[in-house]
């Protein structure tokens, strides 16, 4: 049981012998056992929890070896991170929110990721347009940032969610949908977080959603069993979107009630948790059989999104 804290002493030992000869003005802190790399102004940090954990599977007469190569490497990253910081400026500024569907085990190791619900997960990024992207965890800890989820979902919902515009659109002959977008937002996905806001009343038998790119959500309140004659419709017209875009997220349908995501069946059928509500849902009038217009309200759709 004593080897790692063994191990951890040595390490940390070795990085004190060669830190003032390969990064003379960097310092260890012994009590963090962290290093940290003055640049300018700035003194981005490095924790060896990885390098002690690849001496611990290594033989010893290589660890010299690797912690030279493991300084060089942290000391290099922290300039580029420096310089990544003066041509950002604050950081903390850039960081927004996008609900992306459910990433992999290695994307949740590299990236900060965290989930949203079972079928989404919301990834931090910078928004930058030349040195943004996806914030990986590397990074974050290299412009020592803090408190990222807060960050993010407060600069998203006070500088992205604001200005979203709400129409509805004709989906069929008698029913319609609704529109939830922003003119160049890479951000609209995260209306997800506020849905029932931009919903028209209460709905208690809940709403079907469509979440095709991130510029675009799609809303259907359920308030009859007409919604099951819509369905497949508002499966083709998501289906189209997702194909047709530049910056696609899902093409499944999903069936939001009581603030949580149901996947709808690729057959159009409601989610079988849903057996109770659906018994519930009020008939439908007598109205005619709805005639399919979508392929033309979808044409129209990105006609007003271009004109925007």
């Amino acid at each position: 049981m004593s080897e790692p804290v063994d191990v951890a002493a040595d390490v940390c030992a070795l990085i004190q012998d060669l830190l003032p000869i390969l990064v003379p003005d960097a310092r260890f802190n012994i009590e963090t056992a962290e290093v940290i790399l003055p640049v300018g102004r700035a003194e981005p940090w490095a924790v060896t929890t990885t390098i002690v954990a690849r001496c611990a599977e290594a033989p010893r007469h290589a660890w010299p070896r690797m912690v030279e190569e493991w300084l060089c490497a942290v000391s290099d990253k922290a300039t580029l991170a420096v310089g990544e910081i003066e041509l950002l400026g604050d950081v903390r500024k850039l960081l927004r929110l996008r609900i992306v569907p459910k990433t992999s085990a290695r994307t949740r190791e590299q990236f900060v990721v965290t989930d949203f619900g079972p079928f989404f997960d919301a990834m931090v990024v910078i928004d930058h347009p030349r040195y943004g992207g996806p914030l990986s965890q590397e990074r974050a800890a290299l412009f020592e940032l803090s408190r990222l989820g807060t960050l993010a979902i407060d600069n998203t919902t006070t500088r992205e969610l604001v200005g979203l515009t709400v129409t509805e659109r004709p989906l069929t002959m008698t029913e319609s949908v609704r529109l939830v977008t922003k003119p160049g937002s890479r951000y609209v996905s995260c209306a997800l977080i506020e849905l029932e806001s931009h919903l028209p009343r209460r709905c208690p038998y809940g709403a079907l959603v469509g979440v095709p790119d991130h510029n675009r959500v799609l809303l259907y309140p359920v308030a009859s069993t007409t919604v099951f004659d819509v369905l497949p419709v508002f499966a083709d017209v998501v289906a189209e979107m997702y194909d047709g875009s530049a910056d696609p997220c899902s093409r499944e349908v999903f069936w939001w009630v009581d603030g949580s995501l149901l996947l709808v069946r690729e057959r159009g059928e409601p989610p079988p948790e849903l057996r109770g509500l659906v018994s519930r849902i009020p008939a439908a009038g007598r109205a005619a059989a709805p005639v399919r217009v979508w392929r033309g309200v979808s044409a129209a759709v990105r006609a007003v999104t271009r004109r925007r």
